[in-house]
């Protein structure tokens, strides 16, 4: 049976939802975009143009849109500070919900959403779109592969100087809230390790047209005595790193390094006498699955299919709390100045 779902927030992002959508037959077999929902009636009309949604309902409010539609699922593609009444409404009305990035803005409206999605009996999951790609696939088989032996340092550097426009140039902490928070939950899957604590400087660079936050450096306490270190603009031009971040895994027999793009190398202790050992290189294993390395259209399937199956999807909202966790520790200790522990059971 095929998924009736409305979309609610209808700017650029949800052209990217929209797109894989479409772009896969499969999917569009298992769901049917049947209502667009935003606070200005005429966006919703363009995009329902567009991406030639022929008879949808558009409108501009959620509960309203999911009863004259019956749906039964609802994508969530509002600004963060609509997130928790969007969701909220969706899951009371018995809908199956899946949001963009972050969970929520705060970890209180985090932990009641979870709670509501279990009383309700819904799947509630969160758009991690940047671990359902090849490269972070491939870096989680070799540790998973123990290709270096035990890890113990993730590091990665993120440097861009993308010109948005629109609600991220006036954000509080946007890096850290809105960008950042793909390289803590890639970090968190490739590693199979929980955050501890976190050491954070945030500041605004000069020169930066961003309203606030938007340079971090980051410093984790991961499980298993393992540190993963951040350090990131999002007003830094000039020769830019991948959006993925470039990184280095450092393990007890070697290091890989991949630049977020293409590029891998992996290389163990060699065999050469004296000071430094030299270095034997070696391949970085595939992602084992190809069909999980689509970025939005993969995460999509893999919601759709969780909602059918009735299991819990990778990115359920009760694993992706550990990385908004992340996330806010590393706003908390910026604001202090001081090392914030990390317990989502402290919250």
């Amino acid at each position: 049976m095929t998924s009736r779902a409305v979309l609610c927030g209808c700017g650029a992002m949800a052209k990217g939802w929209l797109r894989a959508l479409q772009s896969a037959s499969d999917l569009g077999r298992e769901v049917e975009i049947v209502g667009l929902v935003d606070i200005d009636p005429a966006t919703a009309k363009a995009l329902a143009a567009e991406f030639a949604l022929e008879g949808v309902i558009i409108g501009t409010d959620l509960a309203s849109v999911i009863e004259a539609t019956r749906a039964t699922m609802v994508f969530d593609v509002v600004v963060p500070s609509a997130r928790f009444n969007v969701v909220s409404t969706a899951l009371n009305l018995g809908c199956h919900v899946l949001s963009e990035k972050p969970l929520a803005t705060s970890m209180d409206e985090a932990k009641a959403l979870l709670a509501l999605a279990t009383e309700i009996g819904r799947v509630h999951a969160v758009v991690q779109n940047r671990r359902f790609i090849s490269g972070v696939r491939r870096l989680r088989r070799a540790v998973e592969d123990g290709l270096i032996g035990e890890l113990s340092g993730i590091h990665c550097d993120f440097f861009l100087g993308p010109h948005f426009g629109g609600f991220r140039e006036e954000m509080d902490n946007v890096l850290l809230l809105d960008m950042a928070i793909h390289t803590f939950d890639a970090a968190r899957f490739v590693s199979g390790k929980q955050p501890l604590s976190v050491y954070c400087v945030e500041s605004n660079p000069s020169g930066s047209w961003y309203a606030h936050g938007a340079s971090a450096n980051a410093i984790f306490k991961l499980s298993g005595d393992a540190v993963f270190t951040y350090r990131g603009s999002w007003c830094a031009e000039g020769r830019r790193t991948s959006w993925e971040s470039a990184w280095r895994l450092v393990g007890s027999k070697g290091m890989i390094t991949w630049d977020g793009e293409e590029t891998f190398e992996a290389a163990v202790a060699g065999n050469e006498p004296g000071l430094l050992r030299g270095q034997q290189v070696l391949p970085v294993p595939l992602a084992p699955n190809e069909d999980e390395t689509h970025g939005h259209r993969s995460v999509l399937a893999e919601f759709i299919d969780a909602v059918k199956s009735g299991r819990k999807p990778e990115t359920a909202s009760d694993d992706n709390i550990n990385s908004l966790s992340m996330v806010l520790g590393a706003i908390e200790s910026a604001r202090t100045g001081l090392p914030v522990s990390i317990s989502v059971e402290g919250y």
